[in-house]
């Protein structure tokens, strides 16, 4: 089927807006019905036949058309619907992984706060003493001299709150732990 004046040398053609109109005229619904087949969605057909006639016009593709057209324009436009399938799985993909990644996140923080309210409610379970020690010397970062000092006991005595404040901590921590994983 020849419907554009290919009898013509190219350069007598020029740019015509008529031979595009008339290719256009002519196949729309054939491209349309194509891609349509695969994408099985209206709006995104239109999307890709539209984006596709309007590459063809912009890049004078049509003018290089020998006797072919239908078949160029049916490999044409069955190549732009696979892409798109293919791009919006590799999009769908990389949703599911990032979906992944936060709600692993998600669940780790919940980890996270679940243990410091945990280590909060043991902490403030110890004598006043050996929480203080581990208060100043942990949270606020104090040397043994100067917390000694706070608490007007010496370092050794700090050394032992602290020892047996840690051991107490650990214990209760790892005993919430059993209690909060068998629920």
């Amino acid at each position: 089927m020849n419907i554009l004046p290919f009898n013509k040398p190219e350069e007598s053609r020029g740019v015509s807006s008529e031979e595009f109109d008339l290719i256009f005229r002519q196949f729309y619904k054939f491209v349309f019905t194509t891609a349509f087949f695969i994408l099985k969605d209206e709006e995104e057909t239109e999307d890709i036949v539209q984006s596709f006639f309007i590459d063809l016009w912009e890049k004078k593709k049509y003018l290089h058309l020998n006797e072919d057209i239908k078949g160029y324009l049916y490999v044409s436009i069955r190549n732009r619907a696979l892409n798109r399938i293919r791009d919006k799985e590799t999009e769908r993909k990389r949703q599911d992984v990032y979906q992944l990644h936060t709600d692993q996140r998600m669940d780790k923080t919940e980890g996270i706060d679940d243990y410091l309210v945990n280590l909060k409610e043991a902490l403030y379970e110890l004598p006043v003493q050996r929480r203080e020690a581990i208060q100043l010397v942990y949270l606020n970062e104090k040397k043994y001299q100067e917390a000694a000092d706070v608490m007007g006991i010496s370092i050794n005595s700090l050394k032992t709150h602290l020892k047996i404040g840690l051991k107490n901590l650990r214990s209760r921590l790892k005993g919430r732990a059993s209690i909060n994983n068998s629920i």
